[in-house]
């Protein structure tokens, strides 16, 4: 649980070749209009290397929907232009395949809720990749610059 501002959030225990789930409520930032990023980690330090990949559909309340994707990244993106204002947050729900599997490439799907900074409500359904067979024991969040200012963050294992 965050409740002062702190760069970034890891959590791990990946630990089987089970599917995983995380739970985050009530993210909020620090500085406006960014996004939300995350990054596997190996023996708990993050992979920065440009093997992300990921696709995406956003359901704007106030627009057209919006497809979103990317190859090659050094981040998978989890939520998008959160703001500061009250009441801007980002909530979502991410499924981890593989992880624990060095024989396997790490895939993930999410499922996003926000009010962003214009505001505008957006729904957002997708997953992602990591094209690199390693062993995968855990998830580290933050924002494209600044701090993650709140929320709560949960590591489950699905069985």
């Amino acid at each position: 649980t965050v409740t002062s501002a702190v760069a970034s959030v890891t959590l791990t225990g990946i630990d089987s070749d089970d599917v995983y789930m995380v739970a985050v409520n009530n993210l909020q930032c620090d500085t406006d209009v960014e996004d939300v990023k995350c990054r596997v980690t190996e023996s708990g330090t993050p992979n920065t290397t440009a093997n992300y990949d990921r696709a995406s559909k956003l359901i704007r309340a106030g627009g057209a929907f919006d497809n979103q994707s990317a190859t090659n990244e050094t981040s998978w993106d989890m939520g998008t232009n959160i703001g500061t204002a009250t009441g801007e947050s980002s909530n979502f729900v991410q499924y981890i395949y593989n992880a624990n599997n060095s024989s396997e490439y790490t895939f993930m799907t999410k499922e996003v809720a926000e009010l962003n900074s214009t505001p505008e409500l957006v729904g957002q359904q997708g997953g992602g990749v990591f094209t690199s067979t390693s062993t995968v024991n855990g998830l580290q969040y933050f924002m494209d610059s600044g701090n993650i200012d709140n929320g709560t963050f949960t590591l489950y294992k699905v069985l």
